[in-house]
């Protein structure tokens, strides 16, 4: 990269999953906004074609008048050519495809268990990371070769296991994993502060928050506004909407009309039990419960006010996002230069030297950031960014309750990743066994034994050859 008058040019970023027919546009618009990046982008990807199409809807918006980053979109053949030179690595990969994931959610349902996600926790969570970390072995093997010194910015799920992946195989990569839930709850606070302490036009970056926990299961035990205790806010509007939720009234709608909306009730009801603010999608929040809880059956969820995804869904959704990208690559459409709310532009800006932010990010606990979970833990808390350096914030100690949350998650975490690593399958039943999902199914051993047996059957395609013997 190369430093001109507050900005910098010549920027080398290696995109890993680079015909993605979602984010990468996410991602591209963002640089395209930003005016003091600019430099090339590498793609590559597994679908070549796909990546090949991103470079020419890529390189057609930075083309465009309005777009004030520059940037250089090329197609890559190999992880080599990709990652040879790049000051940056980001990694957005689907594993498998929906086939396999149709069997990591629906499965499981033959026992009662539900997932209204199933790429994180649950059976679903651990049969994708299964196929995963074998594609974050070989991503952290090259980058160690080829990229040593590379910021590495995973968005890839399940994130916690993805990004342990890259430090057990490359212990020195400096890598973390970006996940945007946070700011979700952070908007939903912005929201009820509005409405409660009569402030208006609030900047959900103004909502200050200590953040703690492992993805999709994170918390604040402590959140501001312009010196205003929103705990007290907060508390005082679940007690008295909790049977309604919040309701968003802005443009991402009620929760009946979306797979990924929710009223927040699961929200509302961990706060209330246990004292801190869940800071994730309720979607996300119900899976490391207890499966007799808010997933004991479809009935429930939609007494929570919020969905269960079905893959069918997400199947239909693809077939509408690769005839946009059709329009897309033919100039029938062009990519809609609006800020996306995302915030790795800022990220890379921070570590390029272009100012400091704090968010939220994953890495592991080897500073002791969580001060009562092992430092081998990957956590979620709030960090520092500034020139070439990510400093963690000390987020201080989860109370024991939500601990015991935790922890089942965090252990399994360990197991999951020795299964992958050793193609063990009776660690893999343990894992099952083990989660809150399955045990509040009350599953036999034989029950876990028979539904790993399947899941892992139905993707064996992305497995390696041990998982044969």
């Amino acid at each position: 990269m190369k430093y001109q008058q507050n900005k910098v040019t010549d920027l080398q970023i290696a995109y890993i999953g680079g015909g993605s027919r979602g984010w990468a546009w996410t991602f591209m618009t963002d640089l395209a906004l930003e005016p003091q990046l600019s430099g090339t982008i590498k793609l590559y990807d597994i679908d070549e074609q796909a990546a090949r199409n991103n470079e020419i809807i890529g390189n057609r918006l930075s083309g465009r008048d309005e777009a004030k980053g520059k940037w250089n979109y090329r197609t890559c053949g190999s992880l080599k050519e990709a990652l040879e030179g790049s000051d940056f690595v980001v990694i957005s990969i689907l594993p498998g495809t929906f086939d396999e994931m149709e069997a990591d959610v629906h499965l499981p349902e033959r026992l009662g268990i539900y997932q209204s996600v199933g790429d994180t926790a649950g059976p679903g969570g651990m049969i994708r990371a299964l196929r995963t970390i074998p594609m974050f072995v070989e991503i952290a093997e090259a980058i160690k070769v080829y990229a040593p010194k590379a910021w590495v910015i995973n968005y890839t799920n399940p994130m916690s296991l993805c990004v342990k992946t890259l430090y057990h195989v490359f212990p020195e990569i400096k890598a973390f994993g970006c996940c945007h839930e946070v700011f979700g709850t952070q908007k939903v606070l912005k929201g009820i502060c509005e409405r409660e302490c009569g402030e208006t036009e609030i900047d959900w970056h103004d909502i200050h928050v200590n953040v703690l926990g492992i993805n999709h299961f994170t918390w604040f035990d402590r959140a501001y506004y312009k010196g205003i205790d929103l705990f007290p806010v907060y508390k005082k509007y679940v007690e008295e909407h909790f049977e309604e939720g919040y309701e968003h009234t802005g443009e991402e709608g009620h929760w009946m009309n979306s797979s990924f909306n929710c009223a927040h009730r699961v929200k509302f009801d961990l706060f209330r039990r246990y004292g801190l603010i869940a800071a994730a999608g309720d979607r996300h929040l119900a899976e490391f419960m207890p499966g007799n809880e808010y997933l004991k059956d479809p009935e429930t969820v939609k007494s929570w006010k919020f969905g269960l995804t079905s893959v069918e869904w997400r199947k239909e959704d693809l077939k509408k996002r690769l005839e946009k990208s059709r329009c897309l690559v033919s100039g029938e459409e062009e990519v809609d230069l609006k800020p996306t709310g995302e915030e790795g532009i800022l990220l890379i800006k921070a570590l390029c030297g272009l100012g400091r932010a704090v968010s939220n990010v994953n890495i592991p606990n080897t500073f002791g950031q969580i001060g009562n979970l092992t430092k081998t833990a990957l956590v979620e808390t709030n960090a520092l960014f500034e020139k070439d350096a990510v400093r963690p914030v000390a987020a201080g100690t989860l109370p024991e309750k939500v601990k015991a949350l935790i922890m089942p998650h965090i252990q399994n975490h360990e197991r999951i990743l020795e299964a992958a690593l050793t193609c063990r399958k009776d660690l893999v039943i343990d894992a099952f066994l083990e989660d809150p999902l399955v045990k509040g199914k009350n599953c036999s051993r034989k029950d876990a034994e028979e539904l790993v047996e399947d899941m892992i059957a139905a993707t064996m395609a992305y497995l390696p050859e041990g998982w044969r013997s």
